[in-house]
């Protein structure tokens, strides 16, 4: 089925022109005939329903968020923001702070106001977008899916994001490798901590050792706390995988405080890496494409916004190993 971004492609228009054209906006004459002729081409028809209710709300869609402090979501904020944007939709940002209380009323918020739709990025393992789907609306959920909701989802492959951050530090010789993950009743710090567990039981002889799968917030604070604990066990691990670029940070300042390098303890860090206490080199990083997240759920909103029916689509997008770590001989 043709979407207005076929159209828009085929008419050589942006599409915000499209919207336009097809909600009886004002256009160039040239532009309302190429858009016409492309939908006449393409067979495009918007859903009658869909333009309807479409045309009762605002040209408003929410993003909720955890955390606007962390960049992860400030880069995802962006490619939503741009898609929404060229489409002629202004976006409103709702920080929640992890706070489910705080995303219930946000999304309530976008109800009462006649939103089109929501970007989503749920504070704990669901979320209550129910109210806004059994009013039409479109809804889809970002880094974390939200559990019996036939929605969209954009997510990482976070168990694929924890198998390269674990095997970057074995393959620079790391035996004992620990793992600081966020909290336990988030999908994500789960599935990177599994990553971690499935790499290291393909690799090792021996099951990794007591308290070496460790969960904290993804914050800085986080992984101070978590990485203290871990080096001051008596048989403490000799690398560590941090489960987010926030957890990273924590981390490195703890080892800096310590007088450590990445050579003489390991660490690889799932999520770019605002700032360091060590310089990047020898750290590796999984770098998580959380742009093309953004643009990627907000394409998917505008879709629905626009009509498009169907079962709840996920799409999985895959992390990248930037850089190797230093090194270490191999079999230590």
């Amino acid at each position: 089925m043709a979407t207005i971004y076929d159209v828009a492609a085929l008419a050589g228009v942006s599409p915000a022109t499209v919207s336009r054209v097809l909600n009886g906006r004002p256009v160039s004459p040239a532009n309302e005939r190429l858009v016409i002729d492309a939908a006449q081409t393409l067979n495009y028809t918007p859903n009658r329903v869909a333009r309807t209710l479409r045309r009762q709300l605002s040209e408003v869609v929410a993003l909720v968020i955890p955390d606007i402090e962390n960049p992860f979501f400030t880069s995802l904020a962006r490619g939503v923001a741009d898609t929404a944007q060229q489409a002629g939709y202004s976006v409103v940002l709702c920080n929640t702070d992890g706070d489910v209380a705080k995303e219930e009323s946000f999304l309530d918020i976008a109800l009462s106001e006649n939103m089109a739709g929501v970007v989503v990025a749920p504070a704990a393992s669901s979320s209550v977008v129910q109210p806004l789907l059994e009013r039409g609306r479109a809804v889809v959920a970002v880094d974390r899916p939200i559990p019996g909701a036939d929605i969209d989802s954009v997510v990482i492959d976070n168990v694929g994001a924890g198998r390269l951050a674990t095997r970057a530090l074995w393959e620079a010789g790391f035996r004992d490798i620990a793992c600081i993950t966020g909290p336990a009743g988030i999908v994500t710090a789960v599935d990177r901590g599994r990553g971690w567990e499935q790499l290291l039981e393909e690799l090792s002889p021996a099951p990794p050792g007591p308290h070496r799968l460790v969960h904290a917030d993804f914050r800085v604070g986080g992984g101070r706390a978590r990485m203290t604990e871990l080096l001051e066990l008596e048989n403490r691990p000799d690398a560590v995988v941090a489960g987010n670029n926030l957890v990273g940070v924590g981390a490195l300042q703890v080892l800096n405080e310590r007088g450590l390098t990445p050579a003489e303890f390991g660490i690889a860090v799932i999520g770019d890496l605002p700032f360091s206490a060590h310089p990047e080199d020898g750290v590796p990083v999984v770098h998580l494409p959380t742009r093309t997240m953004g643009t990627t759920a907000g394409a998917l909103l505008l879709e629905r916004i626009d009509g498009h029916q169907g079962p709840g689509r996920r799409i999985v997008i895959p992390g990248e190993l930037l850089a190797a770590s230093p090194g270490r001989a191999a079999g230590r």
